[in-house]
């Protein structure tokens, strides 16, 4: 599943406000300034914080 670059272009991480990185094989944003990894379930991405995984 591929995620809308239009929606992608405007995403950013909630804790450093900088752009992510799509890992479509994980299903994730990735937050590189942050370390984080947000989820994609269902095709929606979860940008909380308490959600995202530890890279």
């Amino acid at each position: 599943m591929s995620l809308d670059p239009w929606l992608l272009e405007r995403l950013v991480c909630p804790v450093t406000r900088t752009p992510l990185r799509y890992d479509e094989a994980a299903e994730e944003l990735v937050s590189e300034a942050a370390g984080l990894a947000y989820p994609i379930r269902d095709g929606v991405p979860v940008m909380l914080v308490e959600e995202a995984r530890a890279l």
